[in-house]
């Protein structure tokens, strides 16, 4: 990843994005850019139709819209202090650009406020990737050059963003009976049925049938098929010295505005805790290797000593609980 990082906070309860950059171009130069919807077609992500004035009517327009969102969006202007702040709200997200003289050039200041709260959250590491790359496209359309976009890089950087911002983490539970591990990963505006597929393997799975393998691991041992309810649910019985002992369940959930994720849960009883570490480090890898594979690369074999790190981290997680 190249350009200062994206930094996420949580201010006034709400997860917000904050990025700085610097350019060698005057605030009114940079304010025209960030405003005028006419100039910001050549970095932003969506075509604007909008007056420049606060109380204004918004309206976004993507060209290629991914198939699971609308194509259009709506917003309203909040703030204008040319040639200084330029501020306002796109569906449920707020955008606040803050222009700093810096010597002869600006200091942008950037913050995203994600909408939805934990559930916008999710999206954090996919918004500042795309963030990056609008804020490098718009850097060259100040100085007349051409973007230089690095397209391979991208699932490395989505992945460096999910790990900076705790993305990837699991928790554990403590239930009546014994303990659910719980893994909420976003996986992009890809469509459920597509994820579906590369969870099932394009097979048609039934009740009482064998759990997939792309839904199990070496760590767990899996047993009969427990819900299908395509192409949103699937869960089966995991076992353990030969017989069952709680449930794995996959959940995709999609939302028009904040994209889709996907749910994982496994029930363990009680007298497994000692378990849990190494349970949620597998799943842990597993969801990394979903989420990969979901942005089109396979990563063989299954990484052994990746499981083991993450043990050790989660078994201390939860001895400091």
């Amino acid at each position: 990843m190249t350009g200062p990082r994206a930094q996420l906070h949580t201010i006034d309860g709400a997860p917000t994005l904050r990025m700085e950059r610097r350019f060698a171009h005057p605030p009114e130069k940079v304010w025209r850019a960030v405003s005028d919807p006419r100039e910001m077609a050549a970095w932003f992500p969506a075509s604007v139709t909008a007056e420049v004035r606060p109380g204004a009517a918004m309206r976004f327009t993507f060209a290629d819209a991914p198939e699971t969102i609308d194509s259009t969006s709506e917003g309203e202007v909040l703030e204008v202090d040319p040639p200084k702040v330029f501020m306002f709200r796109w569906n449920r997200d707020v955008l606040r650009f803050e222009l700093l003289p810096d010597g002869e050039g600006t200091l942008l200041v950037f913050t995203h406020v994600l909408g939805g709260g934990a559930e916008g959250r999710r999206g954090a590491a996919r918004s500042a990737v795309g963030w990056d790359q609008c804020l490098a496209a718009l850097a060259a359309a100040l100085d007349g050059t051409a973007p230089d976009v690095d397209e391979g890089r991208r699932l490395a950087d989505l992945e460096d963003y999910i790990a900076a911002f705790g993305l990837d983490s699991g928790s554990c539970e403590t239930t009546a009976d014994g303990y659910v591990l719980r893994f909420v990963r976003d996986m992009m505006w890809q469509p459920v049925e597509k994820l579906w597929s590369l969870l099932v393997e394009d097979g048609a799975p039934v009740v009482g049938g064998p759990a997939p393998l792309r839904a199990s691991n070496q760590h767990v041992e899996a047993g009969p098929r427990t819900v299908v309810e395509s192409p949103t649910a699937m869960a089966y019985q995991w076992h353990h010295g030969g017989r069952a002992v709680g449930t794995v369940r996959f959940q995709f959930h999609a939302d028009p505005d904040l994209g889709v994720h996907v749910e994982l849960t496994q029930t363990v009883p009680r007298q497994l805790a000692s378990a849990r570490a190494e349970l949620l480090a597998a799943w842990h890898v597993h969801l990394e290797l979903f989420f990969a594979a979901s942005q089109g690369e396979v990563r063989c074999p299954w990484p052994v000593g990746r499981v083991a790190e993450l043990t050790a981290r989660y078994a201390a997680e939860l001895d400091s609980a």
